[in-house]
């Protein structure tokens, strides 16, 4: 089989690269290790910037946004026991965010490329990109107990950070990482959420909490805890009694609660690998860089790696020009390192760190407190939060 973009990983990033392609005729055939109904079944970020939402109409798949969307004009700081919101629509020109689950992007993408009669491969194992660092690139895999080879011009790695693509260039590139010595225990629950036009973020004595949704009707919420603790130990009422405890009271008392139907702790980490392209093969997304979710970053990074490298394709393919290419690295990192730098630093700013001492910790509340009073240092927050321009 043959194609001009082989795309390993059918995520929301494989999957728009793939629709973008499609849009300016160019063949594509994405690969995924997994079954769509497990891919569907992945619990992800929420939260998209303009940019995101802009690309997602380009692609031709923007009305389940547009239709189902909830945008957000500002978000919500609780510290000291009080709440302070944070215009974001006014203090960036008019910018928002839109809560829209990564759920409901997969789908929209996944069935616009079935309705296109694009070819997905699920469940393809032991799949290797080769020859990458020639002319003639390919990509091997084993479907069904029979091996197969995808003759391409280009390899596109959105496959994750344990995928294989930056595991067969694991010798030539450099990484960069930073752990946090804390995790996040996350609940999805069908319920009404506390603030249905903000996003709420808590600093408390006992740790970060997270306030976000998916619609109007379901509710996400977060709580910062110890990496060793277990979703066993968290029962529904604990988790909810936990949530109040960081809140206002008046946010406290509007919290709807309900059973779980999902729960979950996730370490927080913030990782890059440069460079992001190796001959005819590129990285996007997951497979290069990870950010802690405190900045609703990793999506919306991966849609920015999907608008960089799609372009990059179109001029080659159709302008003859190696431009977007040949910059595609340089270009991705920029940006990424900024996301990395806000997505830290929001982090550090609303968590508690267990070998934070007393001067620490009131130079956090005097940032918090700074952050909130003056207007340069809170549209600096806005404007990081809306996403920079590409």
């Amino acid at each position: 089989m043959k194609t001009q973009v082989a795309i390993i990983g059918a995520g929301p990033s494989g999957l728009l690269l793939g629709q973008l392609l499609h849009k300016a005729g160019i063949d594509n055939v994405i690969l995924e290790r997994q079954s769509g109904e497990y891919v569907l079944g992945r619990i992800r970020a929420g939260i998209l910037e303009q940019v995101t939402v802009d690309l997602l109409r380009e692609a031709g798949v923007g009305a389940g946004v547009d239709g189902h969307g909830t945008v957000h004009h500002s978000i919500e700081l609780v510290f000291g026991g009080a709440r302070h919101p944070i215009d974001v629509h006014g203090l960036t020109g008019g910018k928002v965010v839109t809560a829209y689950g990564q759920t409901e992007v997969t789908h929209d993408l996944m069935e616009a490329r079935k309705a296109a009669g694009l070819v997905t491969i699920y469940q393809a194992a032991n799949v290797q990109p080769l020859d990458f660092d020639g002319s003639k690139p390919r990509v091997s895999y084993e479907k069904d107990g029979q091996s197969h080879v995808l003759e391409c011009d280009f390899i596109a790695g959105c496959d994750g950070f344990h995928g294989v693509s930056r595991a067969s260039v694991k010798d030539k590139v450099t990484e960069y990482e930073k752990v946090y010595p804390f995790g996040w225990l996350g609940v999805l629950a069908d319920v009404p959420p506390v603030s249905p036009h903000a996003i709420v973020y808590g600093n408390s004595e006992r740790g970060f909490s997270l306030c976000s949704m998916r619609s109007l009707t379901r509710s996400r919420y977060y709580v910062q805890c110890p990496l060793d603790d277990k979703v066993e130990d968290w029962s529904d009422q604990r988790f909810w009694d936990e949530l109040r405890s960081r809140l206002d009271p008046e946010l406290a008392g509007r919290i709807v609660t309900g059973p779980s139907i999902e729960k979950s702790i996730a370490p927080l980490r913030s990782f890059v690998a440069e460079p992001m392209r190796f001959g005819r093969l590129f990285l996007a997304g997951d497979a290069a860089h990870i950010v802690p979710p405190t900045g609703a970053k990793g999506l919306n990074l991966a849609a920015s790696d999907v608008k960089y490298l799609s372009r990059a394709f179109i001029e080659h393919f159709k302008d003859k020009s190696p431009a977007g290419i040949d910059s595609y690295s340089q270009v991705c990192l920029k940006r990424v390192w900024k996301a990395e730098r806000f997505s830290w630093w929001l982090t550090s700013l609303m968590h508690r760190f267990p070998d934070t001492g007393g001067f620490d910790q009131k130079v956090q509340e005097a940032e918090l407190d700074y952050l909130v009073h003056s207007r340069a240092a809170s549209t600096a927050l806005a404007e990081n939060y809306v996403g920079l321009p590409l």
